[in-house]
Order: structure tokens, then sequence, then C-alpha cells
């Protein structure tokens, strides 16, 4: 393979970096060769790193045009990739006239790369927002960025994202901590804790947030002291307001460092206040030496940053809250200690510099890959459709489920999703993504794709409404009517109430669908009653139940912001409540039954949404009926893997809501369900699981009788899992049922 990069060879910081350690390490796989429009330091040190560079300097850009064309045609290279404005600029250009793949990498925000610098954002800001839109492949340098572009309304479907890598091997500084002290003239005393930060000193960084954070957190603990290593624009300033908070003998400025291992080896705390970042070397640089990171919640950090798992976050000029996480880490050593070597551990599991080469090495691959099938494959791809964008966590993680398992049988396959929300499914999901509701776009996706999928969930019924039945019945009778395989996948069946319903979805489902996969036996026979009968049908089981849990500490820190102490050896009680006809006569129920449990177990409820407002508002109703038990509240649905994650930090679980008991069972929590609708019974039967009531028959004795069952099992979760693992074996005949009608069988 062989590949060209064009960028414009003035850079610095961490674009350069990223360049030449990219290069370098592709160079021991691949031709990787480099165009510079500017001769000078860049261009040196990518010589001396042993990268092969072609300088075409010159005034005018477009000077440049034919003898780059002239050079890939001689060189016979594979593709063009390019860095900054002008070599997008570049490569937007030959794109057509060489018939090559362009990627671009993307380092930075366009909107800010030339932030208070008006004339350059007009000429090169608005040439390279004209170049970006016309290249096909986008790289974020971070998923964060990765996410910004999409929002911009970039295909979500050719991005791809890379993370600055770094080398972890173990390095001696070339000073220790007291040396490298003198040297910068100070005289600290030995207890000092001191914090630092590498970076600009411009607008972008806000250096200013970081000074008003460490003041307030100086006051409180007078130990702290604080390094910027840097130089820029914003130094004047910034060193006067170092006199105005009265911090001048506890602030150092210590201009450009180029000896970082002794500057980060000598801090205690490494910080990083940006308003906007991809991806910081910063970060990696402190991790590197396990050092405890305070940064702002922007870009790609909170990737390798999590909160109070990593390190600690706080949102852009928030300085008091920067204060206070400077204070709690200068006066806690363990805590230091616990963040610095969990950062350390991340990072180089999943930031080194190997790990980068790899991935680019991937996305390579991929483009080409891409290319070859767009020229061999008349129709393409599965278009998804389903209750998806409505806020419910119960039916986003039927949707992460289903295009993780499309991903798993083909990595190319070009997805579309009907959503209400096309904008957030694109970024959730990095999938193709149009309204539900638009007829003639979605119809356009059917006309070239291969697979149409009506996807999990209980789609397929008509207590909710009978407009959506006739809806989801109407894609599928388009879907066969333009030509592609159609699927219903892990889905329930019912209940269909009206005689008129009952006929028209058992005409429809027998001349339109190809494969029916259920998620319960009893969705079989309601098809039966149907008269389905020429597509095959094939008992399977809920797409979720194969997703995979967040970390476990992502999981307490969420506890954690609600005021609880999982560290502590606390046991909970996971309560999912919904506004469903009936539920407001048994909040008195569910509050009885929850005080019990506190009471008798001591068993703390946390209340865990699945879909947003409605199920905070109805966990509240119970909550104002609580006696004894404290109320703690997670305000919103946590994404899907936390929502698994903090299902199984329960002892028990109580729900209404079918995923909340799904997310519980494969993780052999002790269930209590409450039926509201056949499908929760279901699930239930299926699963094994035989502790619940139904709706219209609850009482806090019978509650209460079902949670001392439940507690019984505690001490067994080994044996529910072992339950539920039938139904993970059953899913998986899912995907291949869609792999068959994928491959045309």
């Amino acid at each position: 393979m062989k590949v060209i990069h064009l960028i414009s060879g003035g850079d610095t910081g961490g674009a350069k970096t990223h360049v030449h350690s990219l290069l370098q390490g592709l160079g021991r796989s691949i031709q990787a060769d480099m165009v510079c429009f500017t001769d000078g330091p860049f261009t040196q040190e990518a010589r001396e790193l042993g990268i092969r560079v072609d300088v075409m300097a010159g005034r005018n850009p477009l000077a440049a045009l034919k003898p780059l064309r002239e050079k890939i045609g001689r060189e016979g290279y594979d593709i063009i990739h390019c860095h900054g404005a002008r070599g997008n600029l570049m490569g937007a250009l030959l794109k057509r006239s060489t018939g090559l793949p362009v990627v671009t990498t993307v380092h930075s925000d366009p909107k800010l790369d030339y932030m208070g610098r008006p004339l350059s954002a007009l000429t090169y800001g608005n040439l390279n927002a004209w170049a970006l839109r016309r290249i096909p492949y986008h790289i974020g340098v971070s998923d964060a960025m990765g996410d910004l572009l999409i929002r911009r309304g970039f295909d979500p479907q050719q991005m791809f994202a890379i993370y600055n890598g770094l080398d972890f091997a173990p390095r001696t500084p070339a000073m220790d901590r007291r040396a490298f002290l003198a040297g910068l003239g100070l005289d600290w005393p030995d207890d000092a804790v001191i914090a630092g930060i590498a970076a600009r000193l411009n607008p972008v960084k806000d250096m200013g947030t970081l000074l008003r954070g460490f003041a307030a957190a100086h006051a409180e603990q007078p130990r702290l002291r604080l390094i910027i290593a840097g130089e820029g624009q914003d130094e004047a300033m910034l060193k006067g307001l170092v006199q105005e908070l009265g911090v001048a003998d506890a602030v150092c400025f210590a201009g450009w460092l180029s000896d970082t291992d002794s500057f980060y080896n000598a801090l205690d705390i490494n910080t990083l206040t940006s308003l906007s970042e991809t991806f910081s070397y910063a970060i990696t640089e402190g991790a590197r030496f396990a050092l405890p990171t305070v940064s702002t919640q922007v870009g790609g950090i909170p990737y390798l940053v999590k909160h109070n798992v990593t390190g600690l976050l706080f949102q852009p000029r928030d300085h008091e809250a920067l204060g206070r996480h400077l204070a709690a880490l200068a006066g806690d050593g363990d805590l230091r200690r616990r963040l610095g070597e969990r950062l350390l551990e991340k990072a180089r599991a999943e930031y080194s510099i190997e790990s980068t080469i790899r991935r680019q090495l991937d996305i390579y691959e991929t483009i080409l890959r891409r290319e070859a099938r767009k020229k061999e494959r008349a129709r393409d791809g599965v278009v998804i459709c389903g209750a998806y964008g409505r806020g419910n966590a119960g039916d986003e993680a039927i949707l992460q489920a289903l295009v993780t398992e499309m991903r798993s049988l083909d990595g190319d396959l070009p997805i579309w999703i009907m959503t209400r929300k096309p904008k957030a499914t694109r970024v959730r999901h990095r999938v193709g993504a149009v309204y539900t509701f638009n007829v003639p776009a979605f119809c356009a996706k059917m006309a070239k794709s291969a697979l149409y999928i009506n996807g999990g969930g209980s789609l397929v019924q008509d207590v909710t409404s009978h407009r959506s039945l006739w809806f989801y019945l109407f894609t599928l009778s388009a879907a066969r009517r333009l030509g592609c395989r159609v699927m219903m996948y892990g889905c329930g069946i019912g209940p269909i109430r009206t005689p008129r319903n009952r006929r028209k979805t058992g005409r429809v489902i027998d001349r339109s669908v190809d494969i029916i996969t259920t998620r319960d036996s009893a969705s079989i026979d309601e098809l039966k009653q149907l008269g389905v009968r020429r597509p095959q049908v094939v008992l399977a089981a809920d797409p979720a139940v194969t997703l995979p849990a967040a970390d476990p500490q992502a999981a307490d820190a969420l506890l954690e912001e609600a005021g609880l102490h999982p560290r502590k050896g606390e046991r909970y009680l996971g309560v999912t409540v919904r506004p469903w006809p009936g539920f407001d006569e048994k909040v008195p129920a569910f509050a009885a039954a929850v005080d019990y449990a506190y009471q008798r177990y001591d068993l703390i409820p946390v209340f865990m949404p699945i879909e947003g407002k409605l199920d905070v508002s109805a966990a509240q109703k119970v909550a104002d009926r609580l006696q004894h038990a404290p109320v703690h509240m997670l305000c919103s649905s946590p994404a899907t893997e936390l929502a698994i994650a903090l299902s199984a930090r329960m002892d028990i679980a109580l729900s209404m809501r079918l995923h909340a008991l799904i997310f519980a069972a494969v993780r052999g929590v002790p269930l209590v369900g409450v039926v509201y609708d056949p499908k929760v019974s279901a699930f239930l039967d299926d699963a094994g699981q035989d502790l619940y009531a139904q709706l219209d028959q609850v009482t806090p004795e019978l509650l209460c009788s079902l949670i001392d069952a439940a507690a019984r099992r505690r001490q067994d979760r080994r044996a529910l899992e072992e339950k539920t693992a039938r139904l993970i074996q059953l899913e998986r005949r899912n995907s291949q049922a869609a792999a068959a009608l994928l491959s045309g069988r």
C-alpha cells in the first residue's frame, strides 16, 4: 500500500507530533510519503525521523497542483491523506482528476482554528470548510471530534476516529523533582502539592479559569502550587491576573519547556482548562507519569478521563468546580494515587502509539475495501425501523444491539435507521438516519438496500395506537415492493385487539415478510392465530440480552453523584416504574414495598428510569409516599452500557419496565416484576423467572412477599445467570437469520 500525506508544513503542537509519529510508524508497514507546502522545522524534524518528505513551496497554493498530480500518477499511490486547510484544499482538488480515495484527519475544530484572527478565518477558514465538504472520508482525532463533524452534517458511515498515541515505554527523566524546580528558580517546600499545565497561552486554553480555580483551592490548601509551561498571546494578561488574585508566590510561568519528562515528573496533579480540544497530548503525557488529572469535559477527553474513575472533570469556564477538584486532590494523597494509577492503566491499554498505528492501517484498508465494494454491488445495506429516537433506553438498547450485530456480520454494511431524531441517532450509533415519517426519504433508501428490518420491541400491536400498527405494516409492504428482503427481528407480536387489525396484520405479514424471529414463545402462538403461514418463524430473544456493561467503576461514580457510597458496601434495590393506567392506585403498594426492603434487608432504593421524564414522574410519586427509606433518584436515562452496569450493581430489581428486567436478569440479579403488558410476563417466563405479579393484582403484602423470595435468591446469582444464558444462546438466531437474507439464502 502507498499513501501520500499532504500538509502545509508549518504545523506545531499536537498536530505536528501526531503526523510525525504516525508517518514514522506507518513507514514500517507501508510506503507513507509526505508532501509539504512550506519548508522549515516541521520538514526538517520529519526527515530526521526517516520520513520521506517532498517540499512544494510557494505563495500560490494552486501552483503545486500540477506537479503533485504528476507525482501521484508516477508513484502509483493508493490513497491521498490530507491534514489541515492547505492539505484539504489540495486533496479536494485532486479527488476527481486522480480517481483516488481521499481522506482527511481533522486535528481540531475547524471553526476555532483561526480564533482571534478574522482575516485568516475569512480566507483559509472558508477554503477549508469548502474542501472538507468535498472530501469523502474523515478521521477525527477522538470520537468527540467525529461526533462534532457528524452533528455538522458529515457522513457518519465514512467517519473514523483515531487517538494521539504515545510511547508508554519507561523513561527516566533528565532531572528529578528537586533539580527541576531549582532550574526554574523555585524554592518550594518538599511537601508542596504541585499542579501543572502544558499548553499555549491563548484564548482557547482559557488559563484565566485555571488561575481563578487555583486561587480558590490555594486558599483552602496552602501547600498547593502551580507551574504553567507554555508561551502565547495571553501571557501578559495572565501574569496580571496572578497579581490580582494574590497568588504570585504560588504560581510559576515556566515558558516553553522542551524537557516535558522532567516537567511531568515534578507534578502531583495534571490540569487542562481548554474550551475546545480534540484529544490533548498533555493528558496522555500526564497519564504516563500516573498523574491524577483535572480537565474540562470537552472533546475526546472524557473517553480517557472518566469522572471519579480515572480523573475529575468540570464544565468549561467553571472555575468554582475546578477549585473544588484541585482542593480535594491537594488534600488527599490516596485519591491522587488511585486516580493516577487508573488513568495510567487505561491510557497504556488504549492510547499507545502502537494502537494508533494499527488503527490507521485498519482505516486505510477499510477505505480501499469500501471503494471496491461500491463498484461491485447494485444494492447494498440495510434499513432498520423501530420506535427509535424517543428517549426510551429500552428501545435504544434494542437499536444498539441491532447495529452491533449487523456490523458483526459485515463491518462495511451501510446501515440506515428510521428514527424520530436523525441527528442524535447519527451521532450515537454512527449510522445513516432518516426521519421516521419521511416517506420519500426512507423509500429511497429501501430502493437501494438489500434488507429491511422491522427491528425489535412490540411494534406490531394496537394497544397504544392503531396508527402506529398501520404505519409499521405499510413499511413492511413498501420494503417488499421496493425489492428488499424483509425481516422482523427479535420482535414481540401483539396484543392486536380489533378483528379488522388482526385480518390486515396477518395478510400483510404473510405477503411481505421472509423471516420472523420472535423474542418469546407467546408471539409465535399469536402469529399462528393471525394466519401467518408463509414466512419462516424462529424463536429467538430480545437483542438487548447480548449488550455489554460499562466499567463497574463508572456505575459506582454515577451512584456517588446521586449521594450514595457503593465503595462502603451499601446494598441497593433498583426500582423502575412507569406511568400506566392503574399505576396511580398502586403507588402506596410500591412505596410500602420499598420501605419494607429498606427496613427488612437494608436495601437502599435507587430509582432508575428507562424512559426519561415519564419514569421519573412515576418514580417521584412513589418517593413522595416513602416513610422510612431515603430517596436516591437518577433524573435521566443513562446510556445503555451504564444502565446495564447499574443494574448489575443492584441486589434486587423491582421493575415494571421490560428492559430494566432484561438488564438485571442477564447479570444474575433477582427480579421482582410487575406486569402491565403480556410482553413482560412472556420474558420472565422464558427466562425462568417466576417472581412477578399483574399490576391490577398488586398489594403491599404481595410485593413484600416477592421481595422476601428474591432476597433468598441473592446468594445464588450464578444460578440466575445460567437461566438467562439460554436466552443469550437463542438471541444468536436473530443475526443468523439476517445473515441468511443478506447472503441471498
